[in-house]
């Protein structure tokens, strides 16, 4: 298993089909991850620190787990099928839970776990770095800077 950290969320044109980017803490490698619109909103309020005056689905969810006296010890992913990408919820109880990447990345950003992803998931969908890709980060970034959580609905 790899750390991977997440670079964060855009709406790829002319699709109109948010991905979340993540990228290889020790490592070159980029994986990017198609999700749904709820999901990237999810994502980008947890990275922004965008407060809301109720619990959204993924902090209920990190509620819950607390309040169960629990906690979110890492999210694994660990497979991908045809373009679909699968992960677990790893418990510090040592439960694990099936969970969609989105959901799991929306989670762990709000738990402050971290993510990981297996090995031969980078070797299949991961994206090596090159300047130029490394350049199309850096616009990725500034892109985050300016958007705001409601551009995904």
């Amino acid at each position: 298993m790899r750390e991977v950290e997440v670079v964060g969320v855009r709406v790829e044109m002319p699709t109109n089909q948010p991905l979340v980017l993540l990228r290889e803490a020790e490592g070159s490698r980029y994986l990017p991850i198609w999700i749904g619109a709820v999901e990237a909103s999810a994502i980008a309020y947890a990275q922004q620190g965008t407060p809301t005056t109720r619990p959204l689905t993924h902090e209920l969810m990190h509620h819950v787990v607390e309040a169960l006296g629990d906690e979110l010890d890492e999210v694994r992913i660990v497979d991908v099928h045809e373009g679909v990408f699968h992960a677990l919820l790893v418990f510090a109880s040592g439960a694990e839970v099936e969970a969609r990447p989105s959901d799991s990345i929306a989670l762990a950003l709000r738990a402050g776990s971290r993510i990981v992803c297996a090995e031969d998931v980078l070797d299949e969908a991961g994206i090596a770095s090159t300047d130029q890709e490394e350049e199309v980060v850096e616009q990725f970034r500034e892109f985050l800077d300016h958007v705001e959580p409601e551009d995904f609905e």
